[in-house]
């Protein structure tokens, strides 16, 4: 039996919770998969998992055999990229998700020059606002705003948002400048953005010396992506509150009109989050301080 490749595949099938989804990401059979687990179980001589038509459960037994294979697995992983590290470049596939604007707008444009310093990287790029099952769906890293609620997740802060509130011209001239946060929950609309996983509303936030106001505001349309956001507003749906790096440039071309200058949005947190339990590698660590260069010179640091 080839005992690395029986924990690693053990291992997989604990964290996607399937024998289907492990053998999608390992590259492998199912019945590979279940032969590798099977012959794990009669090596220990105990009974790891709990099988069922639907998923699969670890047992006592298989738990605490878990927590001393992710050790063992991400210390021969560590030696290998030590071993190996100076004297190959990295290589391999790496899987980031991250929101369709980070993506479109900052990290899509700038790939070039990460291929052209690690030419033997392959990226699998995941683009969308939803919530990412890091574990279940194999992936490296995923890039995050706002605060961290999940705190068996390892995080690295690397920069923040800055939100600018704005309107297109056209809803401006029909009906008018406001003065007030207020306003934007009577006279006025928003552009509404809700929660891709809750379905609940984000508010928009206001601060002003010692006053603070969240604003849920009633809207013409409420969207979960970045993209169709600001359309929403360039198409003059109402008031937006965007990121920086996605409202100045039409700030600039005249399509949009800052709203409410006197007053500021609460800044968000940029955060590269990584799976518990699971070894960040070279390929990882490179990309991670890319991103941290990248973010630095477009000014979200």
């Amino acid at each position: 039996m080839d005992q690395l490749s029986a924990m690693r595949a053990f291992v997989r099938v604990v964290e996607a919770g399937t024998f289907t989804r492990a053998a999608m990401t390992l590259g492998m059979p199912k019945p590979t998969v279940t032969k590798l687990v099977q012959n794990l179980e009669s090596h220990v001589r105990t009974k790891l998992l709990h099988r069922t038509t639907r998923r699969v459960s670890v047992t006592p037994d298989g738990a605490a055999y878990y927590e001393r294979v992710v050790r063992v697995l991400s210390d021969i992983d560590e030696l290998d990229g030590s071993m190996t590290s100076s004297q190959s470049r990295p290589s391999g596939r790496l899987r980031v998700d991250v929101s369709s604007t980070l993506a479109v707008l900052i990290l899509i444009p700038a790939l070039s020059t990460f291929h052209e310093r690690y030419p033997e990287i392959q990226i699998d790029l995941g683009v969308s606002d939803r919530p990412v099952d890091l574990i279940g769906e194999n992936v490296d890293c995923v890039l995050r705003a706002g605060e961290l609620t999940d705190q068996s997740l390892i995080a690295r802060r690397i920069g923040a948002l800055r939100f600018i509130t704005c309107a297109a011209p056209s809803y401006l001239q029909s009906h008018g400048m406001p003065q007030h946060p207020n306003e934007l929950g009577g006279t006025h609309h928003i552009v509404s953005y809700f929660h891709a996983r809750s379905g609940r509303p984000i508010p928009m936030t206001f601060v002003r010396d010692d006053e603070k106001y969240e604003i849920f505001g009633r809207y013409i349309v409420s969207v979960n992506d970045g993209n169709a956001y600001v359309a929403a507003g360039l198409a003059g749906l109402g008031v937006l509150q965007g990121p920086s790096f996605m409202i100045e440039p039409h700030l600039e071309s005249g399509t949009l009109r800052r709203v409410l200058p006197d007053w500021q949005s609460t800044t968000l947190p940029l955060h590269v989050v990584f799976p518990p339990n699971r070894h960040i590698g070279n390929r990882v660590r490179v990309f991670v301080d890319w991103v941290v260069e990248l973010l630095a010179a477009q000014k979200i640091s």
